[in-house]
């Protein structure tokens, strides 16, 4: 019976080493010498702390900064367990609302959201993604529309002129990979950083 059993034993544990163990160490291994910044999370620093991640978005309020988009993450109520809250951009928490096209809950709260914002910036459709959640609720980055329709609030937030806020959004917009792949996009955490530097040079 051994004999029979051997093979199936000596297969699990080769395969265990090289998918389990070997594999894993060499994709690393060659993450951490030809993308170093990237395997690490691709962290931004600021005066040599580490402020963030262009992968993760982050939950900026204030009406002096951009804004990402909306976020449904949530956390257990501290208060308690049985209920959650909505934490933004809760990292170790990452999913969307799950909620469909017709629950009303979801339409109250684009119809709010969109109606907050066409208050502010009245003269410009509202875009899009700064009223929808991504799916994963940590989306880092939003249209150049996005961002655009927030030029008039920061501006006045800041005491800029708003062409000199929109430049900011334009020397942030990344464009799409070789030409082709992806969309378009604004990194917010970058953008904001650029706006402090800016507001600081002042």
């Amino acid at each position: 019976m051994l004999r029979e059993i051997r093979p199936a034993i000596v297969m699990i544990v080769v395969m265990t080493v090289i998918t389990g163990l070997a594999y894993p160490l060499g994709m690393t291994g060659i993450a951490q010498l030809v993308f170093p910044r990237q395997a690490n999370g691709s962290l931004i620093e600021k005066d040599g702390s580490v402020i963030g991640s262009e992968l993760i978005g982050q939950n900026f309020a204030d009406a002096k900064y951009f804004h990402g988009r909306p976020s449904a993450t949530t956390e257990p109520d501290p208060k308690d367990a049985t209920k959650t809250i909505p934490v933004p951009y809760a990292a170790d928490n990452s999913a969307g609302s799950n909620l469909g096209p017709t629950s009303k809950a979801l339409i109250d709260r684009v119809k709010d959201d969109a109606a907050k914002l066409q208050a502010e910036n009245p003269s410009t459709p509202v875009p899009v993604d700064l009223v929808t959640t991504s799916a994963s609720g940590l989306d880092p980055d939003i249209t150049p529309a996005g961002a655009l329709f927030q030029v008039k609030r920061v501006a006045k937030a800041r005491g800029l002129s708003d062409a000199a806020v929109q430049q900011l959004v334009e020397a942030n917009t990344q464009g799409r990979d070789l030409g082709f792949l992806g969309e378009p996009h604004v990194n917010v955490l970058k953008l904001n950083l650029a706006l402090d530097a800016a507001a600081s040079s002042k």
